[in-house]
């Protein structure tokens, strides 16, 4: 599989925060989801990955081009959609589509008036009255009018109704299906790319915790569920987060064979969702620097 992006021992310092050593690749013609908790790195990474902040230390290679040296270059390939609208309110969307268009040789007409027509947005409507859902899939749009090759999501369902981000996952899911486009889908909301991710890279506290295919995620970790009355002092060592109730416990471990051979049929096993995978690593973070 070609590498679209990769970031090699990426860092970046602020006085309260460090991006420390990142290291990645995203694969061509997928959707990549980039997970982590607000405050965990993820729009650092991304703002390195367009150059809008310079690294420290490391390499960042975007289309084989080192993304400083060759960053006009590249930008032409790259289609950014933010969370929230950094569009002119008062324009249309067609006076806004103009003013777009002019910084991309590439753009293709007929495409963006096609993307109109399948999100059905109005191209004469001023972008102030334009719902938080249209305003995306404008942005969207405008994205991919140009021809881009890489889609860089920096939280975009975030704060939408359920129909529309249902609507935004299958439009994304459409955009790769013939394998020329790449999509990089920065979120806290971990169901999305449940249903639409391919790879999985895992940000916490500026550190890489894992960037893997979705389905080696779930492989990794197994979710354990039983009595407390089971617990000791060394085989709560196998878990990386546990949670304890009257009722019992629910704990997370990449261990299942080991706790098998303690608990065997005494304990339930289950699939954890990301979401799960993402608090019980952050929770253990959390212990062990008490």
């Amino acid at each position: 599989m070609e590498d679209v992006v990769v970031l090699d021992q990426v860092s970046k310092t602020y006085r309260d925060f460090k991006l420390d050593r990142v290291s990645f690749t995203i694969k061509k013609g997928y959707i990549h989801g980039f997970i982590g908790r607000n405050g965990a790195g993820k729009t650092t990474t991304i703002k390195l990955m367009m150059n809008l902040i310079h690294r420290d230390e490391g390499s960042i290679r975007i289309f084989g081009l080192d993304n400083r040296e060759h960053e006009r270059k590249i930008k032409q390939r790259l289609g950014f959609v933010y969370a929230d609208n950094h569009f002119y309110d008062d324009l249309t969307g067609e006076q806004m589509k103009r003013v777009i268009a002019r910084f991309y040789p590439d753009w293709d007409e007929k495409a963006y008036n096609r993307y109109l027509k399948m999100f059905d947005l109005p191209a004469n409507k001023k972008i102030k009255h334009l719902s938080r859902g249209m305003q995306m899939k404008y942005s969207i749009a405008l994205a991919l009018s140009h021809n881009a090759d890489l889609i860089i999501m920096d939280e975009p369902t975030s704060g939408l109704d359920p129909v529309v981000r249902q609507e935004i996952l299958e439009l994304l899911s459409e955009v790769i299906q013939e394998g020329e486009k790449t999509v990089f889908f920065s979120t806290h909301i971990t169901s999305d790319l449940e249903q639409i991710a391919d790879f999985i890279t895992f940000i916490h506290d500026g550190r890489i915790q894992f960037s893997l295919t979705k389905d080696e995620v779930l492989e990794r970790y197994t979710m354990i569920k039983g009595g407390t009355d089971l617990l000791d002092q060394d085989n709560r060592k196998l878990f990386i987060g546990l949670r304890e109730t009257p009722y019992g416990f629910e704990g997370l471990t990449t261990e299942p064979k080991l706790v098998y051979q303690l608990f065997q049929d005494q304990v339930l096993y289950e699939k954890p969702s990301l979401e799960q995978i993402m608090l019980y690593t952050v929770k253990s973070d959390k212990n062990s620097t008490r």
